[in-house]
């Protein structure tokens, strides 16, 4: 298992996935305003088969989407983390890095998602040693990119661009591109 897990911040525990996030997750993915900016919810197969990928990607390359527990709180509220999207090269930044979030309608309004993505995106800049991370989302979605401007992330609009994975004519198929370097992560945070 990856040496920097679990990651804690002052109210968050990022950490690996156990057997019994599957139900929470599976609630949080059927959720018609949590999935509202993705092209449908999931069923429980696909939420089970969600989480196995995310699982299988930690214990391979040591980071992904990391199960979210709050501190004195409930033990499973979604996932922060840090990944590679496989469909990535298809993307106006080419392969790269994204932080992202996906956390249940109870956890939202805390400032769950920018302490977590915080905490991620010190592990990409201090610990893999990248150079630039991304995050996206649908046009619509104010509350993701609310969360990405917070975290010190600036939008490139001429990147736009619709998700590889999305069907053309989807409302959610067109995305926003936003990105940090670490120059500009490390002038704020170290």
């Amino acid at each position: 298992m990856f040496a920097h897990l679990p990651i804690e911040t002052d109210r968050l525990i990022l950490r690996p996935w156990r057997p019994e996030d599957l139900e929470p997750f599976a609630e949080l993915n059927a959720d018609p305003e949590v999935m509202a900016y993705f092209p449908a919810v999931l069923s429980r197969q696909e939420s089970d088969a969600t989480a196995a990928r995310v699982r299988q990607g930690i214990d391979r390359v040591g980071y992904g989407f990391f199960a979210v527990e709050v501190k004195e709180g409930p033990s499973f509220v979604g996932m922060i983390g840090i990944n590679v999207p496989s469909y990535s090269a298809w993307m106006p930044c080419g392969p790269c890095l994204e932080v992202g979030w996906r956390l249940s309608r109870t956890a939202w309004g805390k400032g769950y998602a920018s302490e977590g993505a915080r905490a991620c995106l010190g592990l990409g800049f201090q610990v893999l040693q990248v150079t630039r991370i991304h995050s996206f989302t649908t046009v619509g979605n104010t509350r993701s990119r609310a969360v990405m401007q917070r975290i010190g992330m600036e939008r490139d609009p001429s990147a736009d661009f619709d998700h590889p994975m999305v069907a053309a004519d989807s409302p959610v198929a067109r995305h926003v591109l936003y990105h940090i370097d670490r120059e500009t992560w490390a002038a704020r945070h170290l």
